[in-house]
């Protein structure tokens, strides 16, 4: 018998690739923090050995969740700008006084926590300060794509474009080692920036071979913007530089044009869809399904807690099944099947990490996750795909593996101490307070 480091066997898997399927009574074999196999029960007793076994008769075994967006460190504004318009300067005033390492920090150790709790294992993160969201990342274990951040404009991180851009090759070069972590440029916006420093960031990404990421077409105001500055839509702009490639990630895309849809497939790009935070933000409705049809590979982001409130994938995949039916006017489109493969495989193929994670497949990273369907909301399991989707939420998830590493074990922190981050967050809570940030009475 082969001897392996753990074993887990659940009442139900979801491979997720070669299709979104659920199957019953297979075990997957872990050793070394990979998937050494995934077949029957039986044949998983004949061929392995290992002192570390988890049944879990109650549950599915699935793929951790990737976030594609978010901004870790802004969770500590989580409510701060709450039912206000999009040019509430609320968070911006409050992110000119506060923001620095130790906010990054902590509010990066408050998002890894919870997103953690609910299952995600990997995250794309586009917040000043990256080199504190990195170390915050290894010290939880979590898998990260860390966000170098270009704009033009000043912040606490850097003055102008030349130290944005040098500052984040500083964070590739000093994490480059590290396995579970990697890098790629983050762009606030096209508008945002010049030719000169969109056509240096298209030779970087080259030469680094990074994902580009960026919030494209978010709002009709924003193209507008676009066109009455440069006389071009954002997407445009970058395709006039080169940077509409397999690695752009556009987030938002609530704007597209058909001709839009038909360049971002044909390029093999990737939009991340931010169903909630766009809902909240009245910002417009991604045209999800059309994407999908066209071919256009969609993952699935939160984006910060300041706009979505809670860094919650699984109500994302809700919201992006449910919207995607509304906007498309079909009750078929984006089914149960599609929406966890955006918020699975999908966001691992965004960040370039499809060979690494997103899908149950020997010889890939054994980033698990476990989702106990037993609760009284979820009865009775006719269809555990649909239960997962549209009834389950983050508070299901029992187990997380990254690299093999069990990081969540019975709904408790591993690594993590829950009380220390909750405390940091209550006296951040407290320096935060609406009415001193805003300046309101």
């Amino acid at each position: 018998m082969q001897r392996v480091d753990a074993l887990i066997r659940p009442r139900w898997t979801a491979r997720v690739e070669p299709r979104v399927a659920i199957e019953e009574r297979l075990a997957v074999a872990v050793d070394r923090g990979r998937i050494v196999a995934v077949v029957p029960v039986e044949e998983a007793e004949r061929r392995f050995a290992t002192g570390a076994r988890h049944d879990r008769p109650r549950h599915v075994l699935l793929p951790g969740l990737v976030n594609a967006h978010v901004r870790a460190g802004a969770s500590l504004f989580r409510g701060l700008a709450s039912d206000r318009p999009r040019t509430d300067t609320r968070v911006a005033r409050a992110e000119a006084r506060w923001l620095g390492s130790e906010l990054v920090a902590d509010g990066a150790r408050l998002a890894v926590a919870e997103m953690l709790l609910g299952g995600i294992t990997c995250f794309a993160d586009a917040y000043d300060y990256p080199d504190v969201t990195g170390e915050v990342a290894a010290e939880s274990g979590i898998r990260a794509v860390l966000g170098m951040v270009v704009r033009e404009t000043r912040s606490a991180w850097a003055r102008d474009a030349d130290e944005y851009v040098r500052k984040g090759l500083e964070v590739h070069d000093r994490f480059k080692g590290d396995p579970l972590i990697r890098t790629a440029f983050a762009l606030c916006s096209p508008n945002d920036l010049g030719e000169a420093t969109l056509a240096r960031v298209r030779q970087l990404a080259d030469e680094l071979d990074v994902p580009v990421g960026t919030r494209l077409h978010e709002t009709a105001a924003e193209v507008e913007a676009s066109v009455s500055r440069f006389g071009l839509r954002p997407l445009a702009r970058l395709r006039a530089q080169g940077l509409v490639t397999p690695a752009l990630i556009g987030a938002h895309a609530t704007q597209l044009e058909d001709a839009e849809i038909e360049l971002l497939a044909s390029a093999g790009a990737s939009v991340a869809h931010c169903p909630r935070a766009n809902l909240k933000q009245a910002s417009g409705a991604c045209r999800v399904e059309a994407l999908r049809r066209a071919g256009v590979n969609v993952a699935l982001g939160t984006d910060g807690a300041d706009r979505c409130d809670r860094l919650d994938l699984w109500a994302e995949m809700r919201a992006a099944a449910l919207l995607g039916k509304h906007v498309a006017g079909d009750a078929t489109a984006v089914p149960a099947a599609a929406a966890l493969e955006m918020a699975t495989v999908a966001g691992a193929r965004a960040l370039n990490l499809e060979r690494e994670i997103g899908s149950l497949a020997p010889g890939k990273a054994a980033d698990l996750i476990c989702v106990d369907l037993s609760r009284l909301a979820l009865q009775p399991i006719l269809d555990p795909l649909a239960q997962l989707v549209y009834a389950a939420s983050g508070e299901d998830v029992t187990d997380v593996w990254i690299a093999g590493a069990h990081l969540v074990a019975n709904r408790e922190l591993v690594r993590l101490d829950a009380a220390a981050i909750a405390a940091a967050a209550e006296q951040w809570g407290r320096r935060l307070d609406p009415g001193a940030a805003s300046g309101d009475d």
